[in-house]
């Protein structure tokens, strides 16, 4: 069964021009509808009085945008109180709706309805002779899982895949399980994500991280944000692009789509400017690359730089460069042989432009780089970000306040995840700290990633799964050869809050494994307990539910990971009972194995909490020279062949990650309708295409098999020639298993070359008449 995504159209499918500021009033109604579409009005409001406070609240479960520093009480936004609300439901998908529909029949439905069922109430088994999932006890899902990771002839025969939802207690006790049943297969989301972030960063600084925090970005006198969607994927950056414009920070994106973001806001916690409708701009200046031209961008503002120099010396610090760089003489003889020609045509930005952005780079005394997922997830992602850090080092960007380089990560914990040991690639040093702490003998070797589990999974190497958050089978790449891959499993098992696809593709065995949410209220013997999340930019702090749980059924995600380990690990000497009773001694010894983290309990409760340190804001750089280190990489062919384009899949407005609140992008214009392509105007002309006329998407992969998207629309958009694009997962179906970076192994969702013509069936997607809320995306896999 192909994926099925989406909420119902309640009308024709339309697209419009949006011309108003992003939040404002539009995010007011948008939040109030879905307050009241949830049933909890009353609860929902006090969520958002709750969400993103020092003192007793909880950490928002959708971005990772750091919380105000300023005791703004309403730090929120309004794809928060969605996520919020989302979690919040008052609809159950209990034991009487798993009764009344089979496997087969839910593989109908779509993802929207899959989740709009409710939160889950109690542990669930598959039962192959009925095909319906039905109520199991705890001890009984513990046992099944523990029996069948014991029988394994291999512990790397089992992958370990984690959302960035998880709190850092739970992510140390999760690493601490796999290791010591003897596998670093720890997959994460990161993979797919902000993997070549973690590998620019390190081989150019010392450091996985950015080196900026808030401050920077409230004193830098120029913004430059590449890549980003801020207002659907952070949206509270909307607030610091606000007031950067209002004290005269010039703020530029970099982006093949000119965002709502990228032109002006109304900030909802600004009563006044709410009152009299009264916009902000948030930006000073938009460029539109080429999909993936953003290392020929940034590297002709170089070499912009490096021609002034010669008659200006002080525009780059050469001071700067002498004592703390390594390679800049090698950079500067490749970007010096780097025509302007060369530049205009893999940016597909004009000198012009291009000089305009260098010149608001040059003019600044500090400057912050920042990117998203428009930067990481091509070919030559870490390229770019070397690049991005090279063009930060010509004039001394680095180690001072209001400069740095900036990765906006997406999930609210995603980075703590790393941070916390999720990683298939561990370093030496924190396996042995681990082995001496833990009192285990961890592996050395490396374990499997994203990609290469599933390609593990499909041979049949990888017998079980376990998803620990998120909604796998949809987020993966290659839908079919990841579908396959899943089904290949002796045993598949998800925590989870609701019910979504990856429940529906499952092994020959499978259980759902209900847990809290972060809004919800965590009982354990030692009183109601805190979790701890890592922000985008390093700042750790408490989130503490506030709300009765869905179910009493449903267990914390420590307490879930300590009953498998028990289950798994008889002969355990680790104390997962004694952690599971305070967390706090969970953060002691966290305390002792991860560094920045000494005195964590301590500091975690400080107000804000406390920033883990990057030593390269001190300018201590963790590099083999001890120095940071130059790139001098080639730049990539990026102009896409005659007739074909290059398309990047991205998320919509009323989407996060995988949940799909509904049909619509407000701040693109879409209503009703995810089936589509966004397309140049000439671009379409020049295929036959007319607004909404259906087409065929075929993506050509690296290993020259053909992937196939049938009766989707055509959207005509402000995007660069030759450029398209579309919302995942529905087209996460085109990126298949071998289309991966060889710099960071991510897959290359927003770089993919493919056709697009009229349909030949002329047809649009067929909706999903099981349910009236629900269409399913046509779509099929050559």
């Amino acid at each position: 069964m192909e994926p099925s995504v989406g909420a119902a159209p309640e009308a024709p499918p339309s697209s419009h021009p949006y011309h108003h500021p992003a939040a404002g009033w539009g995010a007011a109604k948008s939040v109030t509808k879905v307050l009241l579409d949830q049933g909890e009005l009353r609860e929902g409001t006090r969520a958002i009085l709750k969400m993103n406070h020092e003192n007793g609240g909880f950490d928002c479960p959708g971005c990772a945008w750091p919380d105000s520093l300023k005791g703004i009480h309403l730090d929120i936004c309004e794809n928060g109180i969605k996520h919020v609300t989302w979690e919040m439901t008052r609809k159950r998908a209990g034991r009487e709706f798993f009764a009344a529909h089979t496997v087969s029949e839910l593989e109908q439905w779509s993802d929207f309805a899959l989740e709009d069922q409710g939160r889950l109430t109690e542990p669930l088994v598959y039962d192959a002779e009925t095909d319906h999932y039905v109520p199991i006890g705890w001890k009984d899902a513990f046992e099944l899982i523990g029996r069948t990771l014991r029988e394994l002839d291999d512990p790397n025969q089992a992958a370990y895949y984690t959302s960035g939802r998880l709190g850092n207690e739970a992510t140390f006790l999760y690493q601490l399980m796999a290791r010591e049943l003897g596998t670093n297969n720890l997959p994460d989301c990161s993979n797919m994500c902000h993997e070549a972030s973690g590998r620019g960063l390190t081989a150019a600084l010392g450091t996985d991280k950015g080196t900026c925090d808030l401050r920077d970005w409230e004193s830098t006198d120029a913004l430059f944000i590449l890549g980003v969607n801020a207002a659907s994927n952070a949206p509270r950056m909307l607030t610091t692009l606000a007031e950067a414009y209002r004290r005269g920070a010039q703020i530029v994106h970099i982006n093949p789509l000119i965002e709502a973001a990228a032109t002006r806001t109304i900030v909802p916690h600004e009563f006044a400017q709410m009152a009299v409708n009264k916009a902000t701009k948030t930006s000073t200046l938009n460029i539109q690359p080429r999909i993936g031209g953003d290392m020929a961008l940034i590297r002709g503002m170089a070499k912009a730089m490096l021609e002034w120099a010669q008659g200006d010396p002080k525009t780059v610090d050469q001071e700067f460069l002498d004592r703390h760089t390594q390679g800049f003489e090698d950079y500067r003889a490749v970007v010096e042989a780097t025509s302007w020609d060369e530049l205009e045509q893999q940016s597909g930005v004009g000198r012009q432009d291009i000089v305009k952005a260098a010149q608001v780079y040059r003019d600044a005394d500090r400057s912050v780089i920042s990117w998203c997922l428009g930067i990481t997830q091509h070919e030559h992602g870490v390229d770019t970000i070397r690049e991005i850090v090279n063009l930060l080092l010509l004039r001394g960007n680095i180690g001072r306040e209001g400069a740095g380089p900036s990765p906006v990560r997406g999930h609210s914990n995603v980075q703590g995840n790393r941070t916390c040991g999720i990683d298939h690639r561990p370093a030496t040093a924190f396996l042995d700290r681990l082995a001496e702490v833990c009192q285990i003998d961890p592996p050395r070797a490396f374990g499997l990633d994203t990609v290469r589990t599933v390609q593990a999974m499909h041979r049949g190497e990888v017998k079980v799964f376990c998803g620990m958050g998120g909604n796998f089978a949809l987020a993966a790449p290659d839908t079919r050869y990841t579908y396959e891959a899943l089904r290949t499993c002796e045993l598949t098992f998800h925590v989870s809050t609701k019910l979504n696809r990856s429940h529906l593709v499952h092994g020959k065995k499978a259980l759902i494994l209900p847990c809290l949410g972060r809004t919800e209220k965590d009982h354990q013997r030692g009183g109601v307990q805190h979790v701890s999340v890592e922000d985008s930019m390093s700042m750790v702090h408490l989130s503490l539910g506030m709300k009765k749980p869905a179910s009493p059924y449903l267990m914390s995600e420590p307490a879930i990971i300590a009953g498998i380990a028990k289950a798994a690990l008889p002969k355990t000497k680790t104390p997962w009972d004694w952690y599971i009773e305070d967390y706090d001694r969970i953060r002691d010894t966290m305390a002792k194995v991860l560094d920045g983290f000494e005195d964590f309990n301590r500091r975690v409760r400080l107000p804000l909490g406390f920033r883990i340190k990057q030593p390269a804001r001190e300018l201590v750089f963790l590099t083999p020279s001890g120095k940071a280190e130059f790139s001098a990489a080639a730049l990539t062919d990026n102009v896409p062949a005659p007739g074909t384009l290059l398309l990047g899949t991205m998320r919509s407005h009323d989407q996060w990650n995988t949940t799909i609140y509904s049909d619509d992008d407000r701040y693109r214009g879409v209503k009703n309708l995810r089936a589509l392509v966004f397309m140049n105007k000439q671009d379409m002309r020049e295929r036959g295409l007319g607004q909404l006329d259906p087409v065929d998407i075929v993506a050509t992969s690296k290993d020259g098999s053909k992937r196939t998207l049938n009766g989707f629309l055509a959207v005509e958009y402000a995007v660069p020639r030759g450029c398209a694009a579309g919302y995942m997962p529905e087209m996460n179906v085109l990126v298949g298993i071998k289309d991966y970076s060889t710099q960071s192994d991510q897959p290359l969702m927003k770089n993919l070359k493919v056709t697009i013509t009229r349909s030949k069936a002329g047809t649009r997607p067929e909706s999903n008449t099981v349910t009236t809320r629900a269409p399913r995306s046509r779509v099929a896999a050559q």
